[in-house]
Order: structure tokens, then sequence, then C-alpha cells
């Protein structure tokens, strides 16, 4: 657990002025998002989760958090996420179409990394070590509440992953003792909820190809596949700091 609070307080000291230009130039592009959606600023949007995912594989994992056992594995799904938003961008698919059916708990999602650091104060952690705004807890329910505030077309791996991630959060809070997690992976569930109805309930995985039966597998098999290699470093590291 010194470990894990360490290497926050090595992010946090190396990187706090770039978290404050990555949160204003987000927030900048969602209210443009919301105010006036257009093809430029659907791209820039797509462009920018594919930056700070990037950012939280590289500078987060790599290089802040590289003393953590389990830093290689964690950069590696942030990386895959990544490129799934690279792939969004060639294709084009997410639409970031409003539908206007889920806005208050959008909103909710949208204000929950501002709400992260506070938590850290008001249990007595001081700044470095403690959460900040760009995090992967943060980053992860972020995207969650852009995505829910545009239902109409989105990306189900990356909502998978997201998913997996939200499980991931939920499990630190009990190895590393840190609530600000819980409360930000909990408050992901109903919206990764309202994502997987909204996949089935209209009929999107109808016409996909291979059959979407094959591609749940997949998906399901990929999770598990980085679950089990996740819950293993953590448990090697917990042992180590024994």
């Amino acid at each position: 657990m010194e470990t894990f609070w360490n290497t926050i307080g090595h992010y946090n000291s190396l990187t706090w002025l770039y978290q404050v230009a990555i949160v204003l130039i987000g927030i900048v592009l969602t209210v443009t998002l919301i105010r006036k959606p257009c093809s430029a600023t659907m791209l820039a949007m797509k462009c920018y989760m594919i930056g700070l995912y990037v950012w939280i594989s590289v500078v987060y994992y790599c290089i802040c958090c590289d003393a953590r056992s389990y830093n290689g594995i964690m950069a590696l799904f942030w990386g895959t996420m990544a490129a799934i938003w690279v792939w969004d961008v060639i294709t084009g698919y997410t639409s970031f179409e409003r539908t206007y059916k889920y806005d208050t708990l959008s909103y909710v999602l949208l204000a929950m990394p501002f709400v992260y650091p506070l938590v850290s104060l008001a249990r007595g952690l001081s700044f470095p070590e403690m959460t900040f705004f760009v995090m992967p807890c943060s980053v992860a329910i972020f995207t969650i509440g852009v995505l829910l505030l545009f239902t109409r077309k989105v990306n189900i791996f990356l909502v998978l992953f997201l998913c997996h991630w939200a499980l991931v959060g939920l499990s630190k809070t009990y190895f590393f003792r840190i609530p600000e997690d819980f409360l930000l992976a909990s408050a992901s569930v109903p919206g990764l909820y309202l994502f997987f109805r909204e996949y089935f309930l209209r009929d999107l995985h109808v016409d996909t190809k291979p059959k979407a039966r094959y591609i749940n597998w997949l998906l399901i098999l990929l999770c598990l596949g980085v679950a089990a290699l996740l819950v293993t470093t953590m448990f090697l590291e917990l042992v180590s700091q024994r």
C-alpha cells in the first residue's frame, strides 16, 4: 500500500499542472459537443479520448507507477482502450448523437471526477499523496458520463472494458483502502447497465459479423484473461509487502 501511495504522490508532483490543463480542455470539448455538435467537435472529442487514454497508459502507469508490479498489464489495458478509440476515429462508429434519455445521470457522473479529490481531502489526505483529477477511475467515469449523453450508438467493446475497470476499481478499495475509488466505481454501475440495456433493446447486435454470440464470448474471455493477470499480480504485490 505504501508503494501505491508513493507512486500517486510522484505522479501528482510531476503532472499536476498538466492534469489541470487536461481537465480544462475536457470541459471545453464536452460543453461544445453538447451545445454545438458537429463532425469537427465529434472528431475533436475522440482525439481527446485517445490522448487521455494514452496519457494514463504511458505517463501514469509506465512512467510514474513503474514501481508497481502490475503496471505493465494496466498500461496494456489502457493502451488497448486508446486503440479502440483510434479504430472509432477511423470508422466513425460512435455517432455522438444525443438521446436526452439519461442526461441527469450523465451530469452526475461528469461531476464525479471533481468530487474525487475532495473525498481525499475530507478523509485527511494532502497533496500530492491523494487522488486527483486525471487518474484511471476518474477518466473511466468521465468517459461513461460522456457516452451516456450520446447513447444512440456507442462502441460496445469500449463499454465492456470500462465495465471491467469498474470491477477493478471496486477491488482496489479493499486492497489499498481507497474509498474514493469505491465512489467512482459504484457510480459507474448504473451507467454500464444502461449501455448494455440499450445495446440489446435496440438490436444493434443482429447484423454483426461474425455472429454476436462469438463476439460476446471473445469479449468475455478477453476480460477474464485480463482479470486473471490483474488478480495474480496484485496478490503477488500484497505478499511481497508482508
